[in-house]
């Protein structure tokens, strides 16, 4: 026994009546529950969507109930997703390094070596010193800026290397 025409959802002029009946309501609903941040609107869409696609099953009077059921659950999977997603942004990556543990204290005592190898030099040998091997500036920038000969520059740089050779043997 085939249903009647009324009763088949599949038919568009039913489905269009059925869509400009309900989805305004719909929307509402959504917003008011749900706020604007999660798109309501789209699922609306969805929900109607999931309506057309088992219109054969779904009787017209029991399509308001499906399509507010449909787009209610879409929205609380919505909802569970950022949750998930606020998690992943809250968690911190972990800091981690391959290297062994030895291998990082023994760093760690080499940077206070030379932290305080660099301390030790005399202001003149410190600043061109770091303007050479850390600002990479070459002899002759260095004696520019500093209103000196090159040959000034150089002194203060060998004079650097030595004094850092001296207070730290691994360099």
């Amino acid at each position: 026994m085939s249903k009647p025409l009324h009763e088949n959802i599949c038919e568009e002029r039913l489905f269009s009546s059925i869509f400009n009946k309900h989805s305004k309501d719909l929307h509402n609903f959504l917003y008011y529950k749900y706020g604007d941040l999660l798109n309501p609107k789209d699922k609306v869409q969805e929900a109607f969507v999931k309506l057309w696609q088992n219109c054969a099953k779904i009787s017209p009077d029991k399509a308001k109930s499906f399509v507010f059921t449909t787009a209610n659950n879409l929205m609380l999977n919505e909802v569970a997703h950022q949750k998930v997603v606020l998690k992943h942004q809250q968690t911190k990556p972990k800091h981690y390094t391959n290297e062994s543990p030895e291998f990082l204290m023994q760093e760690s005592e080499y940077n206070d070596k030379l932290q305080k190898a660099l301390a030790n030099l005399t202001e003149a040998q410190r600043v061109a010193f770091m303007m050479n091997r850390v600002e990479g500036k070459r002899f002759k920038e260095i004696a520019a800026l500093l209103d000196i000969s090159t040959k000034a520059v150089e002194k203060r740089i060998y004079g650097a290397l030595a004094k850092l050779r001296k207070d730290i043997e691994e360099l």
